[in-house]
Formats: structure tokens, C-alpha cells, sequence
């Protein structure tokens, strides 16, 4: 009779192990297939309590006023629309040597622009680009041009003239309007990149003042520049730094003056360029032969009641012929001189303008190009008279306009 091998106390171990292993295993698999089975189940009911449940509804308001703008608020939205795609952010890196020139530092400014051509050209002021050593221009659509070309500036006004390489793009400038007419009190909207870091924004006012003048500086590391302007547009429109050089709009969204300047120790007085004083300019620079000032040669100063009573001008209003200092109250060959005008004449108008109403003899000259022909309307001793005047052009160390 065969005998079965007896199972040593180890082998009798690892057999109990065994069994308790694939209990374990089994155990394992079915709770795993537990956990599945109810993961899924709550999947499915949640998914149905999700499709059956009833959304939260946001509260509305009965009438939304944000919808039913009144005839003001639509007037400026409307501005700002049509002329936003126009209106351009610039961005300059300036370099300014040490006041012992040993190290030069770099430093980033901001200002605004306006498109004045489909191919390219911008205006802005020349105190935005004046000190640059790289410019960049940002459209409104986020269109960034590093090509930007400095195609000059005006010698006697806070002026300049950009061109960029679009290529094939066509921009859309901005219609400009007639400064000579604009009025106090009426509604205008300013532009801008504001600070240099809120790109197209616009704020709305009133045209608060005409003919204004101002001292404008300009400061960097190491230099200061200081700049008499006069003629300048007043007005209460918030108008920050990075807003130079942005359009000042009337309500039909045609630009009236530049923003140049704000007032530092005044709330609510900011300044713009007369539009009219940059179209000579802008007209020789799209002809393509740069920026060519027109230019009359005669030195005066403007009347108001105080003024004719100090110089004993009969006229109360009008540009009166003077010396300054120990210069002449008409420059030598100039087209002031050719054309016959003599110290103390008062000039009353220009074509058709009114000098003073509408503007000073820089602004209204301004208009035209050197070779014009312009009607000047003078006041000699108690006599009115009218004398035509060929404008040259400026050249740079002359005085006077």
C-alpha cells in the first residue's frame, strides 16, 4: 500500500498563504468592480438631475438705461466710434546722456497720433518724437508698425509729421475740420492714450476758451525744453500726458485742434493746437516735399482793449505791428516787406478772417503754403486797406511769422 508523503509544517504554511492570497485577490476584484458599478450609477443620476434641474435666472432690471442712451451720450459714443480707428498710440525709446556724458540712459515715453492718410502719414507733436532714438506706433486693432520714418517738424509750432510702411493696407484718416470757426461753450471730445497706458480713451467737454497762450516744458533725465505757444484751443476735456498729440473732435467727428498741453496746477484745463495752423504743413508733407512753413516777416503783437491803449491803437482787435526789443517790426526782403506793411499797421483780417476771432496771424498763415497769395486787411492811421502778400517759406533762425 502506497503512502501519501506527509506535508511538512512549512509546506502546510505557503498552501495557507495561497488560499489567502486568491481570497484576498477576489475580495479586491469585487470591490473594484463595486466601486465602478456605483461610480457609474451616480454618473447617470447625476447627469439626469443635471438636464432636469431648473437654471437660476440673473435678476433684470424693468428698464436698463444703458440701453436707452439720451441724444448726448449717443452724439460722443458716435464720435468715438468713427474716429477711434484713426487714432494711433506712440511709443518712443529715448536715450539721454549724463550731465558729464560718461553713461547715456534709456527711458520710454508716450503720446498719440492721428492717421492723416490712407498710405501712412501721422501728426502728432514734435515733443512726443523729438528726443527719440526708436519709435513705435500701435493702431486701435492692435496693428504694431516698428518702420515709423520722423518726416519732419514744424519750426514754429509743436508739430510733427510721421510715415509709416503699410504696405498694402489702407488706413483711415481722420476728417479735419475749421478751427476759425469753432465757438466757447460748444461740446468737443478728445482722444488719447492716456497716461501712456489707456489706449483710445475719450472723454467729452466744452471748448472753455480761444487764442489762449501757454509756456510748455518738456523734461527729461537731463534736459528741459521749454516752448511759447500761442492761439491754443482751452478746454475743460480731460486731457492727460500720454494725450499729446491725439485729435480734439468736434461733434461730427472732424478734428478742431491737437491736444498739447494740460495745465499742471489747475484741474480741468487742458490745450489744443488750432487745427487750421498745421493744414500748410500737412499739405506740403502729402505732396511729398516735406514740411515747408509759410512765412510773412512781420513781428506784432495782439490787440486787446489794455493792449491798444498801451500802443495808442485806435483798432481794438487785429495783430499791431511792432519792434520787438531791439528787432524790427518788419523783417528785411521778407513778403511783409515786399507787400509794403509798415509798423503800427493793424492787420484786421486774412482772405476773409477776422484776426483775432478766429484766430492770430501764426495760426490763420498757418493755413497756407510758401507761394500762396493771401489778402491781408490792414488799419493804417484811422484808413482800411488791402494789400496782397506772396508767403515765402520759413527759414530756419528767421523771426517773426
Amino acid at each position: 500500500m502506497n503512502q501519501q508523503p506527509q506535508m511538512t509544517a512549512q509546506d502546510q504554511r505557503a498552501a495557507r498563504a495561497m488560499r489567502q492570497s486568491k481570497i484576498m485577490s477576489i475580495i479586491a476584484a469585487g470591490a473594484l468592480a463595486l466601486v465602478f458599478v456605483v461610480a457609474m450609477a451616480m454618473w447617470v443620476y447625476l447627469r439626469t438631475i443635471d438636464r432636469n434641474a431648473t437654471v437660476t435666472e440673473r435678476d433684470q432690471v424693468s428698464t436698463d438705461g444703458n440701453l436707452a442712451p439720451t441724444a448726448d451720450e449717443s452724439a460722443v459714443a458716435n464720435v468715438a466710434d468713427k474716429a477711434s480707428k484713426s487714432v494711433v498710440s506712440i511709443i518712443t525709446n529715448i536715450e539721454e546722456s549724463s550731465s558729464l556724458r560718461t553713461t547715456t540712459r534709456q527711458s520710454a515715453a508716450a503720446g498719440t497720433g492721428i492717421i492723416v492718410s490712407k498710405d501712412g502719414y501721422i501728426v502728432t507733436n514734435k515733443h512726443v518724437v523729438s528726443k527719440a532714438s526708436s519709435i513705435r506706433v500701435i493702431a486701435s486693432d492692435g496693428t504694431r508698425y516698428d518702420d515709423v520714418r520722423v518726416v519732419g517738424e514744424d519750426p514754429l509750432n509743436d508739430i510733427a509729421y510721421l510715415k509709416l510702411e503699410v504696405g498694402n493696407t489702407v488706413l483711415t484718416p481722420l476728417s479735419l475740420g475749421d478751427s476759425a470757426t469753432v465757438r466757447v461753450g460748444q461740446s468737443v471730445v478728445a482722444i488719447g492714450n492716456a497716461l501712456g497706458r489707456y489706449q483710445n480713451t475719450v472723454t467729452s467737454g466744452i471748448i472753455s476758451g480761444k487764442g489762449r497762450p501757454v509756456t510748455a516744458s518738456t523734461s527729461g533725465n537731463s534736459t528741459q525744453r521749454t516752448e511759447s505757444l500761442t492761439d491754443l484751443i482751452q478746454t475743460d476735456a480731460a486731457v492727460n500726458s500720454g494725450n499729446s498729440g491725439g485729435p480734439l473732435l468736434n461733434r461730427s467727428g472732424q478734428v478742431i485742434g491737437i491736444n498739447v498741453a494740460v495745465a499742471t496746477n489747475a484741474q480741468g484745463i487742458s490745450f489744443a493746437i488750432p487745427v487750421n495752423a498745421m493744414k500748410g504743413t500737412l499739405k506740403s508733407v502729402l505732396a511729398g516735399k516735406g514740411v515747408r512753413r509759410a512765412y510773412l516777416g512781420a513781428r506784432y503783437v495782439m490787440l486787446t482793449p489794455d493792449v491798444a491803449k498801451q500802443v495808442g491803437a485806435s483798432a481794438k482787435e487785429g495783430a499791431y505791428v511792432m519792434t520787438s526789443g531791439d528787432k524790427s517790426a518788419i523783417v528785411a526782403g521778407s513778403p511783409a516787406d515786399k507787400a509794403g506793411l509798415r509798423e503800427k499797421d493793424v492787420i484786421t483780417k486774412i482772405n476773409s478772417l477776422v484776426v483775432g476771432k478766429q484766430g492770430d496771424v501764426s495760426s490763420l498763415i498757418g493755413e497756407y503754403q510758401p507761394g500762396d497769395v493771401v489778402a491781408l486787411t490792414i488799419l493804417r492811421d484811422g484808413k482800411e486797406r488791402v494789400v496782397r502778400v506772396t508767403l515765402s517759406e520759413y527759414q530756419s533762425g528767421e523771426s517773426g511769422e
